[in-house]
């Protein structure tokens, strides 16, 4: 930790976990001119959201918080009112993740989202206005873009470093991209967590609420539980939902999931070897990874053919990685590993069509700003330090290459965080303290692993945890159709109270369900 770092940390951190940063009181409470969500006939999202009737409309915040009265930022929000108004407990603020837009949140817990969430939440719906928020630089709110095409970005996020030659590859991506970012440093700045909770008790302000509650999904566990920290009195019942460890959020945010990865690749293969007599990969769990160690082993000979496209060695661990154990994910799934197989085998291969999609956005030389690469990065840069020393990375996938040989390699990658034109502008927000709050978690999540969350879990000491065992998924809550988690959630959002001890639920494989962003 650098001299100004440290200084930041023992002066400053306190003075902004004391009231919640400058704008908790500097900046007067915005107004919000309510509208129509839809902005056009492509707009699906505002379709949905109309349909759902919630309105729209923007709160100005500042750009710096620590300076009020200097530029500001649009940050769009969804609103849909209590149907039962008489019951009415207060504002849900819920956020789906990413980080990315959420102001489809609200749709989500009115209509749910066909097929993955047929239902959705409507009994929340009944006693809460529901409220959704485009995070600063994501959707409708100020979108931060630096011109990455799509194809560049992911052969720095999507791409693995298995030997000396796809490393340095990848360092001299991650030094471009952040290159084609210096020129918005004025924003870069201030696009940390901390800014957006600062935003969302702007928001708060602005909709006449005391105190919100809230529900969180990956990363929007991560924002709430930000918020909670900066702004302690103004929190009632929050859900957190597929949390990350603590201090895991920023440019190492996948360093520790590489162990997660492999066991959920492993329960796949269990999967996939009960139903052999389809795919033929093997009939036991141990004869379906060989035929995926088959595969690497032969990208790194050769590239793959697939189709039109090339397949190699970097590019194996991020095609196999899961994040969804449910009948119909791992059915799509198994057919796009056969066709590796027999690519592998030198076999004329023809992608599915969701394969073809996946492998079209490596090569992909569009600008895509609905996908909000940049605006994600710009985040984890401006949440934590990362590594300087690209040396560093390399030494640390080396330094595990024993213990994770196929996906270590991409979770410890070298990301444009290293080239940053930008250093963050305040230290972490620690995360912990003894208010109560619900957890949600499957055992086997393969993005934010579980033992992080039960590193949270003892962080937030007043909290209780609710475990779907057993599940190899990302996003429980709404996302996984199991009752027990459904009722402890719901049952805590709409009573107050949180179990008397943590809970485990059993699992039960239902097909269809997908995942929200991570």
């Amino acid at each position: 930790m650098t001299k100004r770092r440290k200084v930041l940390a023992a002066g400053l951190a306190i003075l902004l976990l004391a009231d919640g940063g400058p704008s908790a009181s500097a900046t007067p409470a915005p107004r919000i001119d309510w509208h129509d969500c839809r902005t056009g006939p492509e707009d699906e999202t505002g379709r949905r959201l109309a349909a759902a009737g919630a309105t729209c409309g923007e709160v100005v915040v500042p750009l710096d918080h620590a300076d009020p009265g200097g530029r500001t930022l649009s940050v769009a929000v969804a609103r849909r009112p209590a149907s039962d108004p008489a019951r009415r407990l207060g504002t849900l603020v819920v956020n789906t993740g990413g980080p990315g837009p959420s102001r489809d949140g609200v749709a989500l817990l009115v209509h749910g989202l066909p097929p993955e969430v047929p239902s959705g939440a409507p009994s929340l719906a009944v006693r809460y206005d529901l409220v959704g928020i485009d995070p600063r630089f994501f959707g409708l709110s100020s979108p931060l873009e630096c011109g990455w095409p799509t194809g560049r970005y992911l052969q720095s996020a999507q791409l693995a470093s298995p030997d000396r030659a796809s490393f340095d590859r990848s360092v001299l991506v991650a030094r471009e991209l952040a290159r084609s970012c210096a020129d918005r440093g004025d924003l870069l700045a201030h696009a940390s967590t901390r800014d957006m909770a600062r935003d969302l008790d702007l928001v708060r302000a602005a909709l006449g609420e005391s105190k919100i509650s809230y529900l969180g999904w990956s990363f929007g566990s991560h924002l709430g539980s930000v918020y909670r920290r900066l702004f302690p009195r103004r929190t009632e019942r929050m859900v957190f939902d597929s949390a990350a460890a603590p201090g895991a959020a920023g440019p190492a945010l996948t360093r520790e999931t590489a162990v997660a990865d492999a066991a959920a690749l492993s329960d796949w293969a269990r999967w996939a070897a009960r139903r052999d007599a389809h795919h033929h990969l093997g009939a036991t769990a141990e004869e379906v990874l060989a035929t995926v160690d088959r595969i690497a082993r032969a990208a790194a000979r050769e590239p793959l053919r697939v189709g039109e496209h090339r397949i190699d060695a970097a590019m194996i661990p991020g095609l196999l990685l899961t994040v969804d154990d449910s009948d119909a994910f791992y059915a799509e799934f198994s057919a796009q590993v056969a066709v590796l197989r027999d690519a592998a085998r030198g076999l004329t291969v023809t992608p599915t069509p969701t394969q073809e999609w996946k492998l079209s956005l490596y090569t992909d030389p569009d600008v895509e700003p609905s996908f909000g690469f940049s605006a994600t990065v710009a985040n984890q840069c401006a949440d934590r330090a990362a590594w300087r020393d690209p040396e560093s990375y390399y030494r640390d996938i080396l330094a595990h290459r024993a213990a994770e040989p196929l996906f270590g390699p991409l979770a410890r990658h070298i990301t444009p965080c290293a080239f940053w034109p930008v250093p963050p502008a305040e230290p972490p927000v620690p995360v912990g303290d003894d208010r109560p709050a619900l957890l949600v978690g499957a055992s086997g999540d393969p993005v934010t692993p579980y033992a992080g969350q039960l590193a949270l879990r003892r962080a937030l000491t007043g909290s209780r945890m609710v475990t779907l065992d057993g599940a190899f998924r990302h996003g429980v809550y709404l996302f996984d159709p199991a009752p027990c988690v459904t009722d402890i959630v719901e049952s805590y959002l709409l009573g107050g109270a949180l179990p008397r001890a943590d809970v485990t639920c059993a699992r039960h494989r239902s097909p269809g369900r997908t995942t929200p962003a991570s």
